[in-house]
């Protein structure tokens, strides 16, 4: 399907001034191309993109595309799809996040009409964090979104716009299943990078996948880390070396990125700064 995202549909002449859309998106980090640097940004918890769009204008030079999490940590924050249209609106390439955790089927089936209404064609399909407000919705499940895109999302209501690029989350060691039909898959931060690789390279699956990327801020956060997600397992000697200055975190996410490249076993990663985005860029500004 090709894209026909027309502001003057139906307007009667003369009676409203054009409204200017965003520009033409960059390709699409899917296409065949170089190692991809996908970034997280932090989503605005309060009324305001203000943070938003400066996390942008950072990281634009070094990235390839920008992941933004959809209530992020069970806590209330603005769509995850209006801030991808707001990514477009800056010249740059979004993956909204969409969790299963907060949507029944109608109001996943509005999610995807407003996303095409706004161009917004990349998603990454999440189960969800534990909710901090309200409960966990049955209704859906990752799989369940999958389904529902490859029917509803691609139905009578969606032709002449762009066909949604669809991705969902693994763990290392783990059969994808279903999850080769999805377009591209994310992996779980690890930090036993042979295991992992080793994995990547058992696999058969025809999509992208990229590596997680965690820029680790402090030893405590890297306690808490293993404490919520043991299977992540942040080594002791990793933890020892966190507090020795704040570069430590950002120079440890970077080597993991260099050697991943060089592996050649990933399509790319997804880094997530974790508020040291300005860090993470200067460092990468320096080795891209």
């Amino acid at each position: 399907m090709s894209p026909t995202h027309s502001h003057e549909t139906n307007r009667p002449p003369g009676r409203y001034a054009a409204i200017p859309g965003p520009p033409a998106p960059p390709p699409s980090f899917l296409e065949e191309g170089p190692f991809r640097i996908l970034c997280e940004i932090e989503p605005p918890r309060r009324p305001d993109i203000e943070h938003v769009r400066h996390q942008i204008e950072v990281l634009s030079p070094v990235t390839d595309g920008f992941l933004i999490p959809d209530n992020h940590l069970g806590r209330a924050t603005v769509s995850s799809v209006s801030v991808a249209h707001e990514v477009a609106y800056m010249g740059g390439l979004s993956i909204a996040c969409m969790n299963a955790r907060d949507r029944n089927l109608l109001g996943f089936r509005r999610d995807l009409l407003t996303a095409a209404a706004y161009g917004v064609d990349h998603f990454l399909f999440v189960y969800g964090d534990a909710p901090k407000e309200g409960r966990r919705t049955e209704d859906l499940t990752v799989r369940g979104m999958l389904d529902e895109v490859r029917s509803f999302g691609t139905g009578p209501l969606f032709q002449g716009y762009p066909d949604f690029r669809i991705g969902t989350v693994a763990k290392v060691n783990r059969p994808l299943g279903w999850r080769t039909r999805a377009d591209f898959i994310f992996v779980q931060i690890s930090y036993s990078l042979d295991r992992l690789i080793r994995w990547r390279e058992s696999l058969t699956f025809d999509g992208k996948i990229y590596a997680g990327v965690l820029v680790l801020a402090s030893a405590r956060m890297a306690r808490s880390v293993n404490a919520s997600i043991p299977e992540i397992r942040i080594p002791d000697n990793i933890i020892d070396k966190l507090d020795d200055g704040p570069h430590v975190g950002v120079d440890l996410a970077c080597q993991q990125i260099a050697t991943l490249k060089e592996s050649g076993a990933f399509d790319g990663v997804h880094l997530v700064p974790v508020g040291r985005f300005e860090e993470v860029a200067a460092r990468l500004a320096t080795v891209r």
